[in-house]
């Protein structure tokens, strides 16, 4: 079996996804490490044990992100090449959301929108709001660094005694806005919040400012899909924020199964697709 390898390597977290040279899926991974050569070596051994392979096994390594300039022409004598990290995002959330077309939304440290579809695959723009965003400000407004702690006490917070709603304004709705609509974010801001009552804040607000980003685009760009990638679709709460600006503007925000891997996956992708294969 000959294995094509993709590997996203970010600042200190790898994901890694592989393929066979039929574009068959062989597995995937994610390893957390202090620095980028470490994470992605170590994704990589890891990698090929748990799926029991040889090192013989993989015929190429496709590397994308951030980190992927640090490494060589071979990795433990494995060919190696990079692909440009908006091709990767496009190419793996279409693969993931079994779409032809759409806006992919890259949710990691910042956010990337990429168009991909008929036309080609081309980065349209990007926010710096995003995973850093929800780190830095639960840093200093609840003294948390830990993304996975954010995300758990968010669960048990209440948005309602951070933000103002159109209902906290008007006794009415406003036009096609309804009473739990979000007015301001940290708009209402009352008096003993807790840290889960300014975790689910802040998320909330991450979320609302990426998915309106995306409304406009859509509405640019003339298109209906929405599929959301990276580290941040992972976050039980976003499901509720887009489903409700699906409500208000009509526009499918997708997260696709292995959501997380979409940037690897679609480095693995365009390796195979040099070679005529397709998934």
């Amino acid at each position: 079996m000959s294995v094509i390898i993709g590997i996203d390597v970010g600042g200190s977290t790898t994901k890694i996804v592989g393929y066979t040279d039929q574009a068959k899926p062989v597995g995937m991974l994610k390893v957390e490490a202090a620095d980028p050569q470490t994470s992605a070596y170590g994704a990589l051994g890891k990698f090929i044990n748990e799926n029991n392979l040889a090192l013989t096994d993989i015929r190429q390594i496709i590397l994308t992100g951030v980190g992927a300039a640090l490494f060589k022409k071979t990795v433990y004598g494995i060919p190696t090449a990079t692909v440009d990290e908006f091709e990767a995002i496009g190419l793996g959330g279409l693969a993931l959301s079994n779409k032809k077309e759409g806006l992919i939304v890259s949710m990691g440290t910042g956010t990337a929108f990429v168009r991909a579809g008929k036309k080609g695959i081309s980065h349209i723009g990007g926010s710096g709001v995003g995973g850093g965003t929800v780190v830095g400000l639960c840093n200093k407004l609840c003294g948390i660094k830990s993304f996975r702690t954010i995300v758990k006490l968010a669960e048990q917070g209440k948005l309602s005694k951070v933000d103002l709603n159109i209902g906290d304004i008007s006794r009415k709705t406003i036009s096609t806005l309804s009473k739990e609509i979000t007015a301001s974010n940290f708009g209402k801001m009352e008096d003993g919040l807790m840290p889960e009552d300014l975790a689910v804040g802040v998320l909330n607000m991450v979320f609302q400012t990426i998915g309106m980003m995306a409304v406009f685009a859509c509405r640019n760009e003339d298109m209906k899909d929405v599929v959301l990638t990276g580290t941040l679709s992972q976050v039980p709460s976003a499901k509720k924020v887009f489903q409700m600006l699906h409500t208000m503007h009509g526009i499918n925000f997708i997260i696709p199964k292995n959501a997380l891997y979409a940037t690897a996956t679609g480095a693995a992708l365009s390796y195979l697709h040099q070679m005529g294969k397709r998934k």
